[in-house]
């Protein structure tokens, strides 16, 4: 596998981005604008996805990475709760639901692969690499 220097070059971190944006265009239609607290809450949970693969990537361990993989993942999971909810108030019609879950699902399946690899990984990372322990 090729070294990523940058978090903005992971696939992973991009994929997450369009499904920010998507959630946050959506959250902005009908009935869903007007409940601030679920808008806020789910563009919330959709921006975690993003944040925490960044915040991983950028602490330069890879167990401290593989943590906040899993934060991400988790937020995955959040995310296709609420979009249920969404569904449920009829905030969104069954093909953006559809859309949007698939994009959790694989999204959430990516990190997961992710986390495998990096747990196989002898790679430390920046932060430990000149410890013995």
């Amino acid at each position: 596998m090729a070294t990523i220097k940058r978090f903005e070059d992971l696939e992973l971190w991009v994929e997450a981005r369009v499904l920010a944006n998507k959630i946050f265009v959506i959250s902005e239609q009908g009935k869903f604008q007007k409940d601030f607290r679920f808008k806020d809450q789910i563009r919330s949970a959709s921006g975690s996805i993003m944040d925490n693969i960044a915040e991983g990537f950028e602490r330069s361990s890879r167990l401290e990475f593989i943590q906040f993989l899993g934060i991400a993942k988790g937020s995955c999971g959040e995310v296709k709760s609420q979009l249920y909810r969404a569904l449920d108030q009829t905030y969104i019609n069954q093909g953006d639901f559809d859309a949007l879950y698939e994009m959790c699902e694989k999204l959430a399946a990516g990190i997961a692969g992710f986390i495998q690899y990096l747990n196989k990984s002898p790679y430390k990372g920046q932060k430990f690499k000149d410890r013995s322990a």
